[in-house]
């Protein structure tokens, strides 16, 4: 059926302009829900309206859209700056979002003072201020210039310098500062000594560690080892902060290496901070409201959010692919260098290409750290918990969650998962497969493949309730997973699966014992029995995450179960073929040779006949016919 907008709304697609600008999309209360930006306006917005869109988020947005609003801009770069700016005041609900907002550490040379001081700083300004970073921990700036100041005494004190003050400091007497404010070094030398001190930071300390050397070996031959000693702890300082950074790349320009790592509902960003050749730091970024959205789209989202308070852009940007709009963003980044070159660089191979991996290798392990973290973090759990209890209107915390997926592929080897969550944290010991027999395997039908499932699942919570030496073997805690009921059952679908649930719970007198919703793959809408109405929750409520990550594990393990079983079938049907080969003789060759029909294939003729019932003429039979494909 086509999607047919609100009369309103149809009358603002009608009347677009074919001009650069922002689109501001909102809801019938009039919130924002979404900030887009155009070239094109007409084409752009009435993109969202055609009947051929598929991708989750599109169609539910425009469900909600009840008027447009428009901003015709100079150019698309201006349409690309207000739509940034315009993000960050309205924080939409539907916009890829970058998450953890934050400034950077810099270290900050005053160079624009008769006496330049060195400070941190997480602002950068067009002062004259020369800036060095950026780096990911203020305490990783803050030991940088622990160790510089050893080599470099620099000012600290919030005197006047003139050179006629009667005594120094402290740090004058432990060696910390040259001071100028007695004369000690004159202005020339002062800043000379900075300079050498930006060279060092900056990556050029050859020739400063040439000088040192050479007046060390000066002060040596004269006998003067205090000061030959202090030379040495000087150089000492400046390769401890060179030998610390690692050389990654063969220009000596300054770079950001951009990477993604995504699953289904998470994306990370991985940011590698290259100046002067050397790696000086790198960053995990996360994105928000990135589900169906293209890699490429959540990398142009991420530059523009990224880059629009970070004023030191570097000469060369490297990404993984091609983004939206390359060219638009390119254009941008060069008016904030303030007329510097810079670049946007997409490598297919040589050492920038490495960087990529590099990057994409982090950004995957910063997602997997990412996720192990929040199942470590109990007060996130109990926060999802809490606010499922809420949201479900439950009788008490969830505290287990049981839920069941189906997956088949034409009807063929049909299998039902069950996935369990202790506060909040999958109990894998506890999941269990259903290789669903009720079905025939000539069509598909995914209400009697689940009523199976729950069927023998509740069988057995009655069997272990009532008649425990009734139960199969099912390892040491096979009593306790099926007698214990859920707090929540999770059925993996819309109402005609949850009517299902609802008539098995029925069966077994379950229905008020056993909470039951439907999750619907398409919107996330929650189903609840005798409720016409589904709930859909927040985007960003915990309790939504939570139940994203029990649903898409139940829907992990079906898969990885249901291949597992086609497998064995393909396998199981390749020996039965062979004249000799019955069931148990099959299951004997694939538990000898790790369910593999390759490991039989190449086994020698002594290897098959050490399998129990195997002769050496079967086994000759065995070589034959799977060598010669005609078992296939």
């Amino acid at each position: 059926m086509p999607f047919i907008a609100p009369e309103p709304v149809q009358h603002i697609l009608k009347t677009l302009p074919l001009k650069p600008g922002v689109y501001l999309m909102k809801d019938e209360h009039g919130e924002i829900i979404y900030v887009g930006k155009a070239k094109y306006l007409r084409q752009r917005v009435r993109s969202y309206f055609h009947d051929g869109v598929k991708d989750t988020k599109t169609l539910r947005l425009r469900e909600r859209v009840a008027h447009i609003d428009i901003i015709v801009t100079e150019n698309d770069v201006k349409a690309l700056i207000l739509e940034e700016t315009l993000i960050k005041r309205h924080r939409p609900r539907y916009n890829i979002a970058l998450k953890d907002d934050k400034y950077y550490p810099y270290i900050k040379i005053t160079w624009q003072q008769p006496f330049p001081k060195v400070e941190t700083t997480r602002r950068v300004v067009q002062d004259g201020s020369r800036y060095f970073g950026p780096y990911t921990a203020m305490w990783a700036v803050q030991n940088t210039l622990r160790t510089l100041r050893r080599a470099f005494p620099y000012l600290t004190c919030e005197r006047t310098i003139n050179g006629q003050d009667q005594r120094a400091c402290l740090f004058y007497d432990i060696k910390l500062c040259n001071a100028p404010c007695i004369g000690a070094v004159n202005q020339a030398q002062y800043r000379a000594m900075i300079q050498e001190l930006m060279d060092v930071l900056s990556g050029k300390a050859d020739h400063v560690i040439a000088r040192i050397e050479r007046e060390m070996l000066v002060a040596s031959d004269a006998l003067h080892f205090e000061k030959a000693a202090t030379f040495r702890d000087q150089l000492k300082a400046i390769e401890f902060i060179t030998q610390r950074h690692k050389a990654v790349s063969e220009t000596f320009e300054d770079q950001d290496v951009i990477a993604l790592a995504r699953d289904d509902k998470e994306a990370i960003v991985q940011i590698l901070f290259i100046r002067n050749g050397k790696l000086i730091g790198s960053d995990a970024r996360r994105l928000d409201n990135t589900e169906d959205a293209s890699e490429q789209e959540m990398l142009s989202q991420f530059l523009t959010q990224f880059y629009s308070d970070y004023n030191q852009v570097p000469a060369e940007v490297i990404l993984p692919h091609e983004v939206e709009e390359t060219k638009i963003i390119e254009r941008w980044l060069k008016d904030k260098r303030t007329g510097n070159k810079m670049s946007i660089t997409i490598p297919q191979r040589g050492n920038k290409r490495r960087l990529i991996e590099m990057a994409q290798e982090n950004a995957s392990e910063s997602l997997r750290m990412m996720k192990e973290q929040w199942e470590l973090d109990k007060t996130k759990q109990e926060s999802g918990l809490h606010h499922l209890q809420t949201e479900l209107s439950l009788p008490s915390i969830p505290n287990r969650i049981e839920c069941f997926d189906i997956s088949t592929t034409q009807g063929t080897a049909i299998t039902a998962s069950r996935v369990v969550f202790v506060q909040g944290i999958p109990r894998k010991a506890e999941y269990r497969r259903f290789n669903i027999q009720s079905v025939s395997h000539k069509g598909s039908d995914d209400f009697q493949s689940m009523r199976e499932a729950l069927t023998r699942r509740f069988k057995r919570w009655q069997d272990a309730t009532m008649n425990p030496e009734a139960l199969p073997p099912d390892g040491n805690d096979q009593q306790q997973t099926w007698k214990l009921l859920p707090d929540l059952l999770i059925i993996d679908g819309g109402k005609g699966q949850l009517g299902v649930a609802v008539e098995v719970l029925g069966e077994f007198g379950l229905m008020g014992r056993v909470p039951v919703v439907g999750l619907a793959k398409q919107f996330e809408e929650i189903y609840f029995p005798n409720r016409p109405t589904p709930l859909v929750l927040s985007r960003r409520s915990p309790a939504l995450y939570l139940i994203q990550r029990v649903r898409d594990e139940a829907h992990r393990y079906a898969i990885t179960s249901h291949r597992t079983r086609r497998t064995r079938m393909g396998m199981a049907s390749k020996l039965e073929t062979i004249p000799g080969i019955g069931p148990a003789k099959r299951k004997l060759l694939l538990k000898a040779f790790g369910n593999s029909i390759d490991s039989i294939r190449q086994a020698s003729i002594d290897e098959l006949v050490r399998v129990k019932g195997i002769s050496e003429t079967l086994a000759l039979t065995i070589k034959e016919q799977l060598n010669t494909g005609e078992s296939v």
